[in-house]
């Protein structure tokens, strides 16, 4: 099959044949569809970003795809299945806290990088192994359409966050990083779960305004100045009532002060979830006051992306119309021309923006 890979650090990928993936036991095989590029796959591949990858690789997390071949344990899935490719791979011998790799893309500690040296190859590919709980049904949809779905990717992210902080109905959510790729994608995921009202910080005005445009008055903007108390007094005003829940997606770029401003919005037994890279390129980590979190019972959750069962749930309100891909703008390209998909993503990762490979 044709491929596209990995071979060092800093060098273009190679598009070459390589081997089809085997079947085994606990696995599937998916002709990928389509797959999105991240915004930052560049950085990955510079080594900008340090990910833990063993290379020669395959890249790419996730993806759209039909069902090629099914192993014996599998008894619902059927050859043809159009079906979402989690990228999230969990070790099966330890549910209560399995190491992770992420195919394609990463891996998390000794147990992870054992992980990847099995499910290592990703997604730019005609083909690739997934373990058979990573594959999730999607039902009937057209080879167009595979573009579009593939943002399940990024709204996956932000909806494992709420997930976590067990966003209800009618609450008050912040997004800290709205502006941004993944923020914005947590905008429209808090609104599709039934946020009442999303306060949406940021810098960049007419994203701000765009935010408003698509989903209406429920999504209240705030313009930060840089100055943490004025902001932060800014962000509560903007609330029509007490803020339940701060969801950080800051990139590893942003000042930590940014985001302790957007934080500390919180009520009393209010909840913070963090998603964010802040601290990860090697600056300044997050500091919060001891005395804030303890007398107001703030809950924080360190979340690294979502549940097993989240994506299956994140299909279910998309068919249910409460969640829109159709935000998003795509862009398409062919396997041959992955390396131009890597630039075109790192030159376009605005909110509700999509570059994809079509294998």
């Amino acid at each position: 099959m044709k491929a596209a890979v990995l071979k060092s650090f800093g060098s273009p990928l190679a598009i070459e044949t390589v081997p089809e993936p085997v079947l085994g036991t606990g696995e599937v095989i998916i002709d990928v569809v389509a797959t999105r590029v991240l915004s930052y796959m560049n950085e990955v591949f510079d080594g900008t970003r340090n990910y833990a990858l063993d290379l020669p690789i395959i890249p790419g997390p996730g993806g759209i795809g039909r069902v090629r071949a099914i192993g014996p344990d599998a008894t619902r899935l059927a050859v043809g299945d159009w079906v979402f490719c989690d990228p999230t791979v969990r070790s099966r011998d330890d549910a209560a806290a399995p190491d992770i790799a992420l195919q394609g893309l990463t891996a998390a500690g000794a147990g992870g990088m054992r992980l990847q040296q099995h499910f290592r190859h990703g997604s730019f590919a005609e083909q690739m192994r997934v373990p058979t709980e990573n594959v999730k049904p999607l039902g009937p949809i057209t080879s167009e359409q595979a573009t579009q779905w593939c943002a399940l990717g990024t709204l996956l992210v932000p909806y494992g966050g709420f997930l976590a902080a067990n966003l209800r109905p009618g609450e008050t959510v912040l997004v800290s990083g709205a502006t941004g790729n993944f923020g914005s994608a947590a905008v429209s995921v808090a609104l599709a779960m039934g946020a009442a009202c999303v306060i949406a910080p940021g810098r960049n005005e007419t994203i701000l305004a765009d935010l408003v445009r698509r989903f209406g008055g429920r999504v209240k903007p705030v313009r930060l100045t840089g100055h943490e108390d004025d902001d932060r007094e800014a962000m509560k005003r903007a609330a029509p009532g007490p803020i339940d829940c701060v969801f950080d997606i800051m990139p590893p770029s942003v000042s930590p002060i940014v985001v302790r401003a957007a934080v500390m919005t919180v009520r009393a037994y209010g909840r913070v979830v963090l998603m964010g890279g802040v601290g990860m390129a090697g600056g300044a980590g997050l500091e919060l006051p001891y005395p804030w979190i303890m007398r107001n019972c703030i809950s924080i959750h360190g979340v690294w992306m979502y549940p097993p069962d989240a994506a299956s749930r994140l299909i279910a309100l998309v068919r249910a119309g409460l969640l829109r891909l159709e935000e998003y703008e795509t862009e398409t390209f062919d396997l041959d021309h992955a390396n131009e998909a890597v630039a075109h993503a790192a030159a376009n990762g605005g909110p509700f923006k999509l570059t994809v490979i079509r294998p």
